[in-house]
């Protein structure tokens, strides 16, 4: 489970990930190039790491010296290095399916400075969990629950990896992104309205075909107690990127977009398809390599509860 996932979770709420995103947080990595994959998901946890700091910064009020930061799928590290940052007293390790994704972790860490308190963890969630050394005083999973087919038992193997009074945060929910406005001028107005409808469907059925896949309401709040902790609160964290967006911004959309029509283009309809070929087309004015008018806005929504004392 190669971590929304993400940074496999690096962009979009649980529901509008990134269609590699998905694919890479499914149990099966057999199809997956983590060497094309890696780079691309570093550049997107990147991209939105003001997004992350301002949820960790949210994070260190309640918990100002974990001992043990555990990212429960965490990709190619992005995130577990901006824990190691934020909380400089603390020992991060960060886990996931992907050795390959672990090792650029590792690499991250190590050329940022965190090596000597940076640890790997390679194996599914949420078994190897149970090879911890220590029960961790945070533990985070961002987009990484919802690959699991069954949530409530998910969160309660994450609380039982708690030391008494640890935290549990999960980034789960949120907003789509837009990088567009509704009417861009070519196509069909509210290409993303539709697209974030295909994508629904395809997390219904994505969640529907995981093992032992259990229908779930999703209210956090209620999920979390009933996993035998204490639930804190929910935030939600913005990234507003305004147009004119910079070319590493540009680039993000055009491989969001590309990945888009490559995955659900069947779904779609002529004309979209079309209005996607324009946009992602180096040599098209109307595309977004060289449009105005691109943009990056998203919310990502942190649920947190505590392991009783």
């Amino acid at each position: 489970m190669a971590h929304e996932h993400g940074e496999k979770h690096a962009h979009h709420d649980d529901q509008h990930a990134h269609p590699d995103e998905k694919r890479a947080h499914h149990h099966d990595h057999t199809d997956i190039d983590w060497a094309v994959m890696g780079p691309l998901l570093e550049t997107q946890a990147e991209l939105f790491a003001p997004l992350y700091e301002r949820a960790m910064a949210w994070l260190a009020k309640e918990r100002t010296d974990p001992g043990l930061i555990v990212d429960a799928g965490s990709g190619p590290g992005v995130v577990a290095c901006l824990f190691a940052e934020t909380f400089p007293g603390a020992r991060v390790v960060a886990v996931d399916g992907s050795g390959p994704l672990l090792e650029r972790a590792k690499a991250r860490a190590e050329r940022l400075g965190f090596g000597d308190r940076f640890g790997t963890l390679t194996g599914e969630l949420p078994d190897v969990l149970g090879e911890l050394e220590y029960p961790a005083d945070l533990l985070w999973a961002s987009r990484s629950l919802h690959h699991l087919g069954d949530q409530r038992a998910g969160l309660v193997a994450f609380a039982q990896r708690l030391a008494p009074g640890g935290t549990l945060a999960i980034m789960e929910g949120g907003l789509p992104s837009r990088f567009l406005p509704r009417d861009f001028g070519i196509g069909r107005p509210g290409l993303e309205a539709r697209i974030d409808a295909i994508e629904a469907e395809w997390f219904a059925q994505m969640r529907a075909d995981l093992p032992g896949a259990v229908t779930e309401t999703e209210d956090w709040s209620a999920l979390l107690t009933s996993a035998g902790l204490k639930y804190t609160g929910s935030r939600s964290f913005l990234l507003d990127l305004p147009a004119p967006a910079p070319d590493r911004v540009r680039a993000y959309v055009a491989t969001w977009l590309t990945r888009v029509r490559d995955v659900y283009g069947d779904a779609l309809g002529a004309e979209d398809r079309a209005t996607l070929d324009r946009l992602v087309d180096p040599r098209d004015p109307a595309g977004v390599h060289r449009r105005a008018d691109v943009f990056v806005l998203a919310a990502h929504t942190v649920h947190t509860a505590v392991r009783p004392v």
